[in-house]
């Protein structure tokens, strides 16, 4: 846009939020974030700061006074925990966003999503936007942003508020302290293996072109374009083999590949029974397996992302290549 716009970023301390914010930084447009916690890289940046939590009703509504466009990346994500957490995290935050967005006259609201809000534990594979929501739910993340979307979208049109929906599927790249962590401290450990047969297909995306997606939408949602009220998912625009890619990124660490398996059907029984255990004993942290993780782990999963690129022009701007190029710079820099 040739205008400045003033945009709101929740969750900007997080991987895809602080990119998001530098790459409305680098287009001119001012920024004011809203996060839990204090963070260095945002300290560093030219960006209005509101500390306060999804769940502080009038404080998330006030930071939405004398905004624009609302990027609600926020979320808490797991596998473990109490469905309380997740719904006043994920559902009443995203309640309290949109409230704010009406109170205050915003324009616009981007909700970043996740394709996990349609997954029921079997193959998905070049689904597009009208794959519905399952009849049940393997894990509270995905069921409280369902629920959030849904929310997101229910209000498109009303007060003038335009939304959408991103979903981004597997978001990787430098700086993340997740999804790679994660898999590299498993793979250390020798708790890593390959749950099922190893020949499933994924949909990824680099955070770059996660970022620039929202932008993109953020741009296209006006009163006749296709993208207010609607949902996308977002991605590379072409699948890879699970397996192959995390054995790829093990490499670039200087790590072997996975060399132990188990089947879908005893990670499934395995996941339930951690779940359970979990629960008895009122443990909140992520259990070692669930059945939501196993399923993730062991089927296709890819998408039909033509709206993305047609609603809006998406195009995965920098590649899966030069994306590993980068992460394995980091890597290597034992960043």
């Amino acid at each position: 846009m040739s205008n400045r716009i003033r945009a709101l970023v929740t969750g900007a301390g997080g991987f895809l939020g602080l990119y998001l914010v530098e790459q409305l930084l680098a287009r001119g447009d001012r920024v004011r974030t809203l996060c839990r916690g204090q963070y260095a890289e945002l300290d560093a940046l030219d960006v209005e700061t509101v500390r306060a939590d999804l769940c502080d009703r009038e404080a998330v509504v006030a930071a939405c006074r004398e905004i624009d466009v609302v990027f609600h990346v926020a979320a808490v994500a797991g596998l473990g925990g109490p469905w309380r957490h997740y719904y006043q995290i994920n559902t009443l935050g995203t309640q309290h966003i949109v409230e704010g967005c009406r109170r205050h006259g915003v324009g616009r609201l981007v909700f970043t999503s996740s394709p996990s809000v349609t997954f029921d534990g079997t193959d998905q594979c070049g689904v597009d936007e009208s794959v519905p929501y399952p009849e049940a739910w393997l894990s509270h993340y995905p069921h409280s942003k369902a629920l959030a979307e849904q929310h997101v979208l229910a209000a498109n049109g009303v007060d003038g508020l335009l939304t959408c929906s991103l979903r981004p599927h597997l978001i990787w790249g430098p700086r993340d302290r997740h999804l790679i962590p994660r898999l590299l401290q498993r793979a250390r450990s020798g708790r890593l293996r390959r749950v099922g047969d190893g020949t499933n297909l994924v949909d990824m995306i680099y955070v770059e072109n996660a970022a620039e997606a929202h932008l993109l939408a953020a741009d296209a949602l006006k009163p006749d374009s296709p993208v207010a009220g609607s949902v996308y998912f977002l991605s590379q625009g072409e699948p890879v083999n699970c397996w192959r890619w995390i054995d790829e990124i093990l490499g670039l660490a200087g790590l072997p590949p996975v060399g132990k398996s188990i089947s879908l059907r005893a990670a499934w029984r395995v996941g339930a029974v951690f779940e359970t255990l979990y629960r008895l004993l009122g443990r909140t942290t992520d259990p070692p397996m669930t059945r939501f993780l196993a399923a993730q782990l062991a089927t296709s999963h890819y998408f039909d992302i033509t709206r993305a690129r047609e609603d809006f022009d998406y195009q995965a701007t920098v590649s899966t290549e030069e994306g590993m190029r980068r992460l394995a710079a980091e890597l290597t820099n034992g960043s």
